[in-house]
């Protein structure tokens, strides 16, 4: 973890979720790092609550305007950048489906091409880590695991935007970055990430947080679904190792990365729900969805081999782990303790398991 110490970072959607715990993980470790983000996408929010605009450079900004993006790129002069701003919901892309690709695809491209001419100006970054998901694949709900080398698609407006994301960076790489050898590129696909701090709609958890909390029947829309849920810890140190090896070892990391859970954690939705109630303690009714919904894939599975044997990493807490961990959260942040503290614990026990493990 010390090679973070001073390193300048940025990070595009740094006010989501995912893109909040990030850089609180990347500043507690020394990191200089530079958000670019619009507000933050729900209220309550993570990056509030956890005062993370204390902790970094924070611009806010659309990632479709093209003039800002590029003033905070040069500004930031970074050595890393993680792309993580996106429209990342699947039924908001059924209802937005231009937005939906403005941001997923036009954004790379403003991102990619400011990093280009940030390199021709003589201040290269030596690495990109663009972020998409595991939706990006042609689902054929198939029983085993998508590789990196599988085909891309994508059905509904979000996934297919992801898989294009996909394609402009695997194009950025071979004509521009890879003729100058000076910044290394790779894309992440993540499976089904949870934790604590997500209050966005239409995601499983925090659906049923808000209806625990109301008293209310947890309602769930496809409950034989199957996916491969994850702490959002667990990703978030893939994406970290990743650049790492971009920066230390170069083009050999180039490319596609799977981050997805051991198969014991790819699990139904309705399993997830039901473990979830009990570790609260609630006893909540569930009840199904009545209205007709848009389609998403029933079974979803990465395989992370690739991941597993030539970047060293791996999944640390099995899926009863990490609901335990968002019970535990959530109950302490009702208790009023403070947000950034809960999420730093967090990351500690992660770290000291990861050590644990290295040296027992």
């Amino acid at each position: 973890m010390s090679f973070w110490l001073n390193k300048k970072v940025f990070i595009t959607g740094h006010t989501g979720f995912k893109g909040s715990w990030l850089s609180l993980w990347l500043s507690s470790l020394g990191a200089k790092v530079t958000g670019y983000a619009l507000e933050a996408p729900t209220t309550p929010s993570l990056y509030r609550l956890g005062r993370i605009d204390a902790l970094i450079h924070s611009v806010m900004g659309d990632i479709r305007d093209r003039s800002k993006l590029r003033e905070a790129l040069n500004a930031a002069e970074p050595d890393i950048v993680f792309h993580m701003a996106a429209q990342p919901l699947v039924r908001e892309s059924y209802r937005n489906p231009v937005e939906t690709y403005e941001v997923n695809v036009l954004g790379t491209v403003y991102l990619l091409d400011a990093v280009k001419e940030l390199g021709k100006a003589g201040k290269p970054v030596k690495a990109i880590v663009n972020i998409t998901t595991d939706k990006c694949y042609e689902n054929k709900e198939w029983i085993w695991g998508y590789r990196e080398t599988d085909a891309l698609g994508g059905y509904d407006p979000y996934s297919n935007s992801k898989a294009c994301s996909e394609l402009v960076t695997d194009s950025y790489w071979n004509s521009y970055f890879k003729l100058s050898g000076s910044t290394m590129v790779a894309t992440a696909r993540a499976g089904n990430v949870i934790g604590g701090g997500d209050w966005a709609d239409d995601r499983l958890i925090p659906d049923c947080l808000r209806a625990i909390a109301a008293g209310e029947a947890i309602t769930i829309r496809n409950p034989n679904a199957i996916r491969p849920w994850q702490h959002v810890l667990e990703p978030l140190s893939g994406y970290m190792q990743l650049a790492e090896k971009l920066v230390t070892e170069g083009s050999r990391y180039c490319g596609a990365w799977n981050f997805g859970p051991n198969d014991e954690s790819v699990r139904t939705v309705e399993w997830v729900v039901g473990q979830l109630n009990s570790r609260w303690g609630k006893n909540v009714n569930i009840q199904l969805e009545q209205q007709i919904q848009p389609h998403e894939a029933g079974l979803l599975k990465l395989d992370c081999s690739k991941s597993n044997t030539i970047l060293g990493w791996e999944p640390k807490w099995r899926l009863e782990e990490t609901i335990g961990q968002i019970v535990a959260w959530h109950k302490r942040y009702e208790q009023a303790d403070d947000v950034r503290d809960i999420c730093l614990h967090q990351i500690n026990e992660y770290t000291n398991w990861i050590d644990s493990r290295r040296y027992s």
